[in-house]
């Protein structure tokens, strides 16, 4: 990955559904100027924000992709911070829609582009392959949400033995020694992903980073509830000092912060688990000093059994969100076979040049 390149995803097939932020990084008042493409699959869409991206890239912009967490080899959005720019698929399951049309927000419809005849001669094939694809989808989240429960016991189990009063002041004297007071009353906060469960498996992207940040320091929790509350005053802190942040939610449950990333001083506070590792030799603290050992040890076979279900249920996730991605690729083709890709890369050139410019 080349350092003008992060990756996030701004989007999870979660234990609560699929949960999308992408109207969590832009705002019209901090000055975002915001891209929303509409159109169906196979119009083109993550090929112009790769056109977009590598201009962007062209100009020594730092660039951050946004793949799919449906298909990780295309995107669902990019961001350029160094432009307050943000392009973003609008279409569903993520539909965005402006808040302050022609102020912040630009809809870009690529659905010009296709012939409705050629289509519509393949109706019912359509038809089908989109209702299979989303009772595939629904399957897949069956599982998922299967895991749910499973997924808060062990968090509920793990705060039986931790120490609460060691991880609130090991919290604020980290707080305190990485992250100065500013000049701002209030930072502002994007919310994205490094993880996401997709066709391929479990995905992440930890050398966003291992190559992009000069401080990390690992909360080793493969448990989640001690870096869950480290995480959260790191969180508030950071916002409260005037920091902007990016908050890296966990991809399973949603509601609790994994990662705070502080790109203004180049430090990262990140959790490490059974799901993602951080290949750096940076400060890593294990959560063992923050709980009761022999508590844990009692604990311990549920949370192992815990653990084997989840996987498990997982695993038939995936397979299902696979067999998803299949039937996307045979809807794809029909909205391909239907564009005049020829007149759609004239304007993809035109718009590119427009936003980078």
């Amino acid at each position: 990955m080349a350092d003008n390149y992060k990756k996030y995803f701004l989007a999870a097939n979660s234990f609560e559904g699929f949960v999308s932020h992408f109207e969590d990084n832009y705002s019209a008042e901090n000055g975002y100027n915001t891209y929303i493409i509409k159109g169906g699959p196979g119009t083109g869409k993550s090929s112009f924000m790769k056109l977009i991206a590598s201009k962007a890239f062209e100009k020594g912009y730092t660039v951050d992709l946004c793949p799919c967490s449906s298909d990780p080899n295309s995107l669902d959005g990019i961001i350029i911070e160094d432009i307050k720019t943000v392009v973003i698929d609008g279409t569903s399951p993520h539909s965005v829609e402006p808040e302050y049309p022609g102020v912040c927000e630009e809809i870009i419809d690529l659905g010009r582009f296709w012939n409705s005849e050629i289509l519509k001669e393949k109706r019912f094939e359509i038809i089908s392959a989109t209702n299979i694809n989303k009772a595939l989808h629904k399957t897949a989240s069956r599982y998922l949400s299967a895991c749910k429960e499973i997924a808060n016991d062990t968090v509920k189990t793990a705060n039986t033995f931790i120490k609460i009063d060691k991880i609130l002041k090991f919290s604020e004297k980290i707080c305190k020694r990485y992250i100065e007071k500013t000049d701002k009353e209030q930072g502002y906060e994007n919310i994205r992903f490094i993880e996401g469960t997709t066709p391929f498996g479990l995905i992440g992207y930890p050398k966003t980073v291992t190559e992009n940040f000069d401080t990390i320091i690992v909360i080793d929790d493969k448990y989640g509830a001690v870096s869950s509350i480290i995480m959260d005053l790191i969180r508030s802190f950071a916002l409260n000092r005037g920091h902007n942040i990016i908050t890296l939610k966990n991809p399973f449950l949603p509601t609790l912060n994994d990662h705070i990333l502080i790109p203004d001083i180049s430090t990262a506070f990140v959790t490490e688990n059974e799901y993602i590792r951080f290949e750096t030799e940076s400060r890593r603290i294990h959560i063992r000093r923050f709980v009761d050992i022999q508590e844990l040890n009692r604990k311990k076979p549920r949370l192992n059994f815990n653990r084997k279900v989840k996987r498990d249920l997982l695993l038939s996730a995936i397979d299902t969100l696979n067999k998803a991605k299949i039937s996307h690729d045979i809807l794809e083709e029909y909205y391909i076979n239907a564009m005049d890709f020829e007149a759609l890369s004239a304007f993809a050139n035109e718009t590119a040049n427009r936003i980078i410019r």
